[in-house]
């Protein structure tokens, strides 16, 4: 009887042991995840970083007008919001007023002639995954994207980049970027969101976890 209930005591002492390691593993990969986040929009508000993004889709990087002068041929905007221009009448009286708000995107990107210093008509729009996003998760926040942006908006620029045309193109190009564990092995969640994208025509940029700078 008393090896029984050592036995019975060992087992749940056992188990959950095994539960506290599952815990603290996965708050592990929640921080990591966090900081893989933290990491890449922090690159990508710099035109190295871009440029490092941008390299792993050959449109997009075809598409920048110079290559040597990053700094004048395109604009990023982290974690940007825009301002509509709306309508309303009351008694035959039209009132217009304007409302900011965000984008679902983490950074805006406007490809700029450096000579001419206007904007081309191309806008990027990256995804960056957050911690715990999912393939659904990616997809709405661009389906909520291309919703806001085809309503006709303007980007609220950085102040040094007030001087261009502000107004919003109504088909934004985007670009996910997706991270991994390890270089070449997809867990199921990995593979699943990749798939989904790619299987859904979205460009994909993968970075793994780990990799420091562009």
């Amino acid at each position: 009887m008393i090896g029984k209930l050592l036995a019975s005591t060992t087992s749940t002492a056992t188990d959950n042991l095994g539960a506290e390691l599952a815990v603290s593993e996965l708050i592990k990969a929640q921080d990591r995840q966090r900081v893989a986040y933290e990491e890449r929009l922090a690159d990508c508000c710099h035109y190295d970083g871009l440029l490092a993004v941008l390299m792993q889709h050959r449109p997009y990087f075809e598409a920048l007008p110079s290559v040597r002068r990053p700094e004048t041929s395109m604009v990023a905007i982290p974690l940007p919001n825009v301002r509509s221009r709306e309508t309303s009448e009351t008694a035959g009286i039209v009132n217009v007023h304007y409302r900011i708000r965000p984008l679902p995107c983490d950074v805006a990107l406007m490809m700029c002639d450096p000579e001419w210093k206007i904007k081309t008509g191309i806008e990027i729009v990256l995804f960056i995954q957050r911690p715990g996003e999912d393939l659904s998760d990616l997809l709405s926040r661009w389906r909520q994207t291309q919703v806001e942006l085809g309503q006709g908006v303007e980007w609220l620029l950085p102040r040094k980049h007030k001087h261009l045309l502000a107004e919003g193109t109504e088909e934004p190009h985007p670009l996910f970027i997706v991270f991994t564990a390890a270089e070449g092995e997809l867990s199921a969640q990995e593979d699943r969101i990749i798939r989904g994208l790619t299987g859904a025509s979205l460009p994909v940029a993968i970075q793994v976890i780990g990799e420091s700078g562009p």
